[in-house]
This record gives structure tokens, C-alpha cells and sequence, in this order.
């Protein structure tokens, strides 16, 4: 087939890894050549002896359109006329054994519904945005020193038609986005909608890497929820997994006949816990693949940022591996070198090209330097999950009460390294699934006692120095642990208990975004300070956060028993009147409204090595917020 030409300028790039819009090279485009209307089809596979593209165009035919080959790159490429956006096609593949695989289209943007999987032609172009303004103030976003507040979902099982059928990407967005400005967080995440073949997976055994998931509609219904979003101030983050990917024969496994994305040695490229892949991240070309999908979400559909999954699984070459399952680098560590080199080159290029996005490691480690450029050895990530606040935080609820004094350093070691990354607190999927149970059936005792402990876990998170993050479902007490097969318990929200753990989230994301105190020092250590993080004996904890110079700071006390503390001494650090401005026993939140509803003035009576103090009340399992007064 006579091809319009890629370009030895393009396939160069290629070969050196460094083609920022290979989306537009490689994969199937419509295209006019010679006068003639037709796709031009193009694939990477080095060691085939032949290919051919198949489709409902041809009658799936191997002999009707054969590619011809780039020698010297390995790219195959051909023209067909007459073939339109909406048919479907494969690649036919002579392997160097001289099997013949069929494989879809690494570059495919879009797929047929599941269980099939061919891969669907589209053309890119016709949607029209109308998120100017929101691109334009992302180009100058202050995350830094901004309210970062994330609502994860998996857009399968947040809501459910009355039939049990899934919304659609148009649907969701209009049910969604409403909901997001209601609750008051900024940036909402969705779980993987890159194509996947299996439900239960969640998206995060990906097959194609360009193309979002049939499942909720096609390409453009997903730009309009995130232009929807956008146009109401909500970013959109993606989790992305460039860790591992699915063996499929339909897919990216052993492309050519060889292991062409993966290593050939299974102890570097095959994950023993997941029974996946792992990518050869040495290989130009394969940087080139994942790098180029980061991209093209960050363009084709003007997401946000990237929440990049099993960061750990990628930097370590033991991970979860014994003595003997795997192979040492070059200079005998466990360092995998190659994927160090492929994360900071593909956190250099999507932020150098988009401005003001977020790119988010799950890394469960003590990898040094995640979020620290890598001009210095970092990573070059903007934002870490903090596993181990989250790990400490819900171990120490779900001990009982009267137990949680011998636990109290759960509380306070955090705080020992909270700066030395910045951080996100997340309260995941990850924590409500497999057994795990939902956030509220984690806490102890009574019904009350589990409603209370669940809305000053939430304060406490929104006091604590970070970016937050929390799973759907929580903000108005789940109490089913999460299940992709059904939809969030909506019922629950006509019991007044469930309204006001949700009005308490409304709260705390409207309070974090206009307290200056709780977001504008939240990766710096000036915008923390201990009161007292030594009274276990009660189970308390007091520290201020700090915002600018010059701002007042706010006082934070939380009280993890259900028993009150009254007439609570506190040291604080200025003369002045404090005002509770938070409270999360109140009864709008459903709780026993027992607090300090009149300003409290600072005393001259010494108290934690400070000259000033105040008494207080501290209701049972809650948090109180108190702010200096002008």
C-alpha cells in the first residue's frame, strides 16, 4: 500500500524516544492522499516479518492491505482509501516464528464496547471546548499555597441508573458537577478510564493507553465532562498506570511475537502479586509510548494532572520479590535505574509543557526526594500520597478508646517528616475494598461513637498540613464497603445522621478554602506548630497553623476519647480573644453541640512554656478550631 510518508524527522524522534505528539504519527488517521479520502495506519513492530491491517473494511482480511516497513525504525505503515471514523480494525502480525497474532492498535483512541476489543478509528478536532478561562488561570496556578482538595470516584458505580445501568460521561458530568460545587472540593479524580477489559480491575490493568473507556460513551462525551468541570472552577486528575499493564495476548503482550514493551526475563518484566507486565522502561520506544500518553491526556482532553499508580512497584527492582527473583542493576542495587531516568523525563516534559498541572505519585515507600526536581535528584512529582499518615491515622481510630493513649505516637510521628515532601492525605479506595471495610465500620463502639470518630477523622484531615483526598461514599458515611458492581448508598442521605457528616465535608472544604492558616503554608514547615503533642494520657493533641506572615494564626485542639475535657488549658502564643469558628460535634453535623459558643480571652497565666493560655471545653471525639481575632 502506497503511504502518505511519515517522516524520517518523526520516526527519528521516535527511535530517540523523544516524539512529544507521536499520537499523531503512530495509530490510525484519517487523512487525504492523492485526492483521495482514506486512514493512514501506522505501528511499531521491529521484529514482525510482515502486518497487515484487518478490519470490517476489508472483511478482516489479512491479505487485502499489507504495511510496508521503515527500515532502520521499525515502524510499519500503509494508506487505505475509503476508510471512515467508526470502523473498526487490528493489526495482523507475522511474528519471527512465523505465527501470525491479531493485537490491537497501541496508539487506538478509541475501542469497542467490552468484551470486545477492536479498536474503533476516530477523528479528533470537532469538539468544542469552552474552558479558555480555566486553561488560562492553570497556566498561573499557585498549588503551593492553594486549597487542594480532591474528590476521587469511580465513575462506574457513583451513581447507577434506576436499572443498574451505568451513567454515561454526559450523564455523570451533570450529575457530578453539581454535587462537587455542593460538597466544595476543588479537583475531582477519576479511577483509570483508559481502556481496560476487565470491570473488576477498575482501570487499573490498562490495554489502550490513548483511548478512554467504552463503557461511559466515546471520546467526546468524556470532554465535555471535563469541560463541564472546568467551566465551573473543578480541575480533573486521572490515574494514570504506566507500572504494569495487563497479558492480554489481544494487547500489548509479546506485540511482535517477542517482548517488545516488556522485558523478555520474567524477574524484570512480569509482576508476581498482579500476574502483569512490567515495561521495559530502558527501551526509547516505550518511554516514547507512555511519555506520549501522558501527553495526549493532558492535550486531547485537558486534564489536569496525572496520579500516577504503584509508583514503588517501578522504582524497585525487588518489589515484592524474594532473594533470587530478581536481577540487581548495573551496580548491584535494587534501583531501577531505567524507571528513575523514564519518571523524572516524564514529569520534566508534562509540566514544562503544561504549565500549573498536577502530577501525583502513589508511592508507598520512604523514596527520598518524590516531590524534589530532578535537577537534584528528585523525581520531579508536585504532590506523594502520604501512606503513612493515612496507615497511622486509621490504625489509631480503630483502636478502642481507652487503648489509644499507648498509641498516641501514631498522632505525632507523622509530623516528624510531613515537610520533607509534599503531601497529599488520602483516604482511597484502596482503604475500603477486599475486607477492609468502609471509613465509618472502622471505628469503634456505638453508633454515635463510629458517626463522631468518622467526622473528626475528616477534621483532622483538613487541619493537618497537605493536600486531601477522599474516596466517594465517605463524605456522607457509606457504611457498605465499596463494590464496583453497585451504586454508592444515596439512600442514606435521608437520615439526618448521614446529612451532617455530610454538611460536615461541606464545611471543611468551604473552611479550607477561605481560612488563608490552612492551605497557603501547607508544605512548608512555618505553617505548622506544636501546642502540645504530649498529652496521651488524654488522648489530645493541640498545634496552630500558620498562613503568610503576618496572618493570624488558627489554634486546632482534637479530642480522641468520648469523654469531655473541660476547663482545657491551653498555651497560646499572643494575647488576644479566641473564637471557635469550627466545631465538629456541633448538632448541624449531628453531634451533642457541646463547646465554646462565646469568645474566649487569653489569660496572663503561663502555660506549655508560653505566656499566655485559655481554658476551653472539648466535646467528645471532635475537633475544635479556634481563631485569633483581629
Amino acid at each position: 500500500m502506497e503511504s502518505p510518508a511519515l517522516s524520517d524527522f518523526d520516526l527519528h524522534l521516535f527511535a530517540e524516544g523523544r516524539h512529544w505528539h507521536i499520537y499523531n504519527v503512530l495509530g490510525a488517521h484519517p487523512v487525504r492522499h492523492r485526492n483521495t479520502e482514506g486512514v493512514r495506519f501506522a505501528v511499531w513492530a521491529p521484529n514482525a516479518h510482515s502486518v497487515s491491517v484487518v478490519g470490517d473494511f476489508n472483511h478482516w482480511d489479512v491479505q487485502q492491505h499489507p504495511l510496508a516497513l521503515h527500515h532502520g525504525y521499525g515502524v510499519w505503515s500503509g494508506f487505505v482509501p475509503g476508510v471512515l471514523a467508526g470502523h473498526r480494525y487490528k493489526f495482523a502480525i507475522t511474528t519471527p516464528d512465523g505465527q501470525q497474532v491479531t493485537k490491537t492498535d497501541p496508539y487506538g483512541q478509541q475501542f469497542e464496547h467490552r468484551p470486545a476489543n477492536a479498536t474503533v478509528i476516530t477523528e479528533r478536532g470537532h469538539y468544542g471546548w469552552q474552558d479558555g478561562d480555566w486553561l488560562s488561570r492553570r497556566n498561573r496556578f499557585d498549588w503551593q499555597r492553594s486549597p487542594v482538595s480532591i474528590y476521587e470516584v469511580h465513575p462506574g458505580s457513583w451513581r447507577h441508573h434506576g436499572s443498574g445501568r451505568w451513567l454515561n460521561y454526559r450523564e455523570l458530568a451533570d450529575q457530578l458537577v453539581p454535587y462537587l460545587l455542593d460538597t466544595g472540593f476543588t479537583h475531582v479524580e477519576l479511577l483509570p478510564v483508559t481502556e481496560h477489559p476487565l470491570d473488576e480491575s477498575w482501570g487499573y490493568q490498562t490495554t489502550g493507553y490513548y483511548a478512554p473507556t467504552s463503557r461511559y460513551g466515546d471520546p467526546d462525551d468524556l470532554r465535555y465532562l471535563v469541560d463541564l468541570c472546568h467551566q465551573h472552577n473543578i480541575g480533573v486528575i486521572l490515574d494514570w498506570v504506566p507500572g504494569h499493564f495487563p497479558d492480554d495476548e489481544f494487547a500489548l503482550a509479546r506485540f511482535d511475537g517477542t517482548a517488545l514493551y516488556e522485558h523478555e526475563d520474567p524477574r524484570r518484566g512480569r509482576h508476581q502479586d498482579w500476574g502483569t507486565l512490567i515495561y521495559n522502561y530502558g527501551r526509547h520506544e516505550v518511554r516514547n509510548f507512555l511519555i506520549g500518553s501522558a501527553l495526549f491526556w493532558l492535550d486531547a482532553f485537558h486534564i489536569d494532572g496525572l496520579r500516577v499508580d504503584a509508583v514503588a512497584s517501578m522504582l524497585y527492582l525487588n518489589y515484592s520479590r524474594k532473594d533470587g527473583e530478581w536481577l540487581p542493576n548495573e551496580h548491584g542495587g535494587h534501583e531501577n535505574l531505567e524507571a528513575i531516568g523514564f519518571i523524572q523525563d516524564l514529569n520534566r516534559v508534562c509540566q514544562s509543557r503544561f504549565p500549573g498541572i498536577l502530577m501525583i505519585a502513589e508511592e508507598s515507600t520512604s523514596w527520598p526526594r518524590v516531590t524534589r526536581p530532578p535537577e537534584i535528584g528528585g523525581l520531579g512529582f508536585n504532590l506523594k500520597w502520604n501512606m503513612g499518615w493515612m496507615h497511622d491515622t486509621l490504625n489509631y481510630l480503630q483502636q478502642d478508646p481507652v487503648y489509644r493513649q499507648y498509641h498516641h505516637d501514631k498522632l505525632t510521628f507523622g509530623l516528624l517528616y510531613a515537610f520533607s515532601e509534599n503531601f497529599v492525605l488520602p483516604l482511597s479506595h484502596d482503604e475500603v475494598v477486599h475486607g477492609k471495610s468502609s471509613l465509618i465500620q472502622k471505628m469503634p463502639g456505638d453508633e454515635w461513637q463510629q458517626r463522631a470518630s468518622l467526622r473528626l477523622l475528616f477534621s483532622y484531615m483538613f487541619a493537618y498540613p497537605g493536600a486531601k483526598l477522599l474516596f466517594m461514599g465517605g463524605e456522607f458515611g457509606q457504611r457498605e464497603e465499596w463494590s464496583e458492581q453497585r451504586q454508592l448508598d444515596w439512600g442514606l442521605l435521608k437520615h439526618p445522621e448521614h446529612q451532617g457528616i455530610q454538611k460536615l465535608v461541606q464545611d471543611l472544604n468551604g473552611l479550607y478554602r477561605l481560612e488563608p492558616a490552612l492551605h497557603q503554608n501547607s508544605y512548608h514547615p512555618d505553617g505548622f506548630e506544636w501546642i502540645d503533642c504530649h498529652d496521651s494520657t488524654q488522648s489530645v493533641i493541640s498545634f496552630l497553623r500558620r498562613g503568610k506572615s503576618g496572618l493570624s494564626p488558627i489554634l486546632v485542639l482534637a479530642n480522641f476519647t468520648p469523654v469531655p475535657r473541660y476547663r482545657y488549658r491551653i498555651g497560646v502564643p499572643v494575647r488576644g480573644v479566641w473564637l471557635e469558628i469550627f466545631n465538629s460535634d456541633s448538632t448541624y453535623y449531628g453531634g451533642g453541640n457541646l463547646g465554646n459558643p462565646l469568645p474566649v480571652a487569653a489569660e496572663d497565666v503561663p502555660w506549655m512554656a508560653r505566656a499566655w493560655s485559655i481554658e476551653l471545653t472539648l466535646p467528645p471525639l471532635a475537633l475544635v478550631i479556634m481563631r485569633l481575632e483581629p
